[in-house]
């Protein structure tokens, strides 16, 4: 059996279902299971909600009515007046009703997971009804009730054993009925609460199933030719890569590279299943493949770009030595934050630490280092990453940057800058 995953500029339209359904229709009799972001920039939309709603803006209904709109608008491009995915969807959005009617939970976590989530309870419902339309049988399934995890909202974390049982229970068998539709990004806890996986975590959704299920491969369909040497909305003259390994892979996406969740690769590496990147509109090419004996071919550096990073200097309040002691403090108050590093340094009497800036959790963790320590950042940082590097191609790179923190090491550069 087959996974595919659809990102979010891949079902942003009426079009861009359709050319879904054809790329479909080319496995009519192969098993397969289909994973869907929310569509276009929704997540994003959400977002704004979600803070609207928590601050108490007079713009909470007219984002909620802009979302609508943009789903309506495409439901009545793609289906007849009283197909029953209007009331579907009308119904999923309803979830939001109810909730922005009360006041917000103290947990804006909590909060932004049950908002947000509904992105790809309403595009897998469109999708859903549109295969079917097209004469491919196709089941809606809430991938709510299959990867359960714990209560880390907006980053949980898998309970594997539960999660895949209930795969294993129950997925082979409709698998064998039915194309499956399900959404990416999402979990749900033992108390039937929504979690988030993360991020662009719909990459990480295809690679449970897939890795719970055996499957042949998992392709994830993108807007770019494959995996590039860079972001082609940052660098010109990129180069695509038609293999990786996926230690290579995994480097990558750690530090940022935003073509494939990070968390993807490894259940796939565990399990020997090779990853595709695909181009969604040019299904027939070739793409990248991620596999276990890649050939690994650096015509050009890796260099990835990270945006939103903030730097903390973090040091003793009576000048003594950064110990072991001081550091299993800082990095336990950093697990209990929910803060990721991507690059840290130690000196005599501070640590420094490059990591991903979230205003809330920032503020959280800030106030409890300054119980211990004294604590300095800045923010509105980039972090760049450079693999494979060559010192003219560093030099260019960062030309003309304010550098704050730096790391060479054999194969990977780090700078972070303003």
């Amino acid at each position: 059996m087959l996974v595919f995953k659809f990102g979010g500029a891949s079902v942003k339209d009426a079009a861009g279902i359709i050319n879904l359904g054809k790329i479909v229709n080319k496995y009519s009799g192969t098993p397969l299971l289909i994973v869907v972001s929310a569509m276009g920039k929704t997540t994003n939309a959400l977002e704004k909600l979600t803070d609207a709603y928590v601050n108490g803006s007079d713009e909470l209904h007219p984002i909620f009515e802009e979302i609508k709109n943009y789903h309506y608008h495409l439901l009545e491009e793609l289906f007849e007046a009283g197909h029953s995915v209007f009331d579907e969807v009308a119904n999923t959005f309803v979830e939001i009703d109810w909730m922005i009617e009360d006041e917000p939970h103290d947990d804006y976590d909590f909060i932004y997971d049950q908002l947000v989530s509904v992105g790809e309870l309403v595009s897998t419902r469109i999708v859903n009804a549109w295969l079917n339309q097209q004469g491919m049988v196709s089941k809606w399934l809430d991938v709510r009730g299959y990867i359960h995890t714990d209560n880390t909202y907006r980053e949980g974390l898998v309970d594997w054993d539960k999660t895949r049982e209930s795969i294993q229970k129950d997925i082979p068998y409709l698998l064998s009925k039915n194309i499956v539709v399900t959404q990416g990004f999402l979990g749900g806890t033992s108390e039937n609460f929504t979690t988030t996986l993360g991020r662009e975590g719909s990459d990480y959704t295809a690679s449970i199933f897939a890795a719970c299920l055996g499957a042949e491969s998992v392709t994830t369909w993108k807007d770019v030719p494959g995996i590039l040497n860079a972001d082609p909305k940052y660098f010109n003259d990129t180069v695509k890569f038609d293999e990786l390994s996926y230690q290579e892979a995994i480097e990558m996406t750690y530090y940022g590279a935003s073509v494939i969740h990070p968390k993807t690769i490894k259940p796939l590496q565990n399990a020997g299943i090779p990853l595709m990147v695909k181009p969604f509109f040019e299904p027939d090419a070739a793409g990248t493949v991620i596999k276990q004996n890649a050939v690994n071919n650096f015509v050009k550096p890796v260099i990835i770009v990270k945006h939103d990073q903030a730097l903390l200097s973090i040091s003793t309040t009576d000048y003594s030595f950064i110990s072991e002691t001081h550091l299993s403090e800082i990095f336990g108050i950093f697990a209990a934050t929910n803060i990721k590093v991507n690059v840290m340094e130690i000196s005599a009497l501070s640590f420094t630490a490059c990591v991903d800036f979230y205003t809330e959790r920032f503020e959280k963790v800030i106030l409890i280092l300054k119980e211990s320590f004294k604590v300095r950042y800045n923010n509105d940082l980039t972090l760049m990453t450079i693999r494979h590097y060559t010192d003219p191609a560093l030099a260019e790179l960062t030309k003309g940057k304010t550098i704050l923190l730096q790391q060479t090491n054999r194969n990977t550069v780090h700078r972070v800058f303003k």
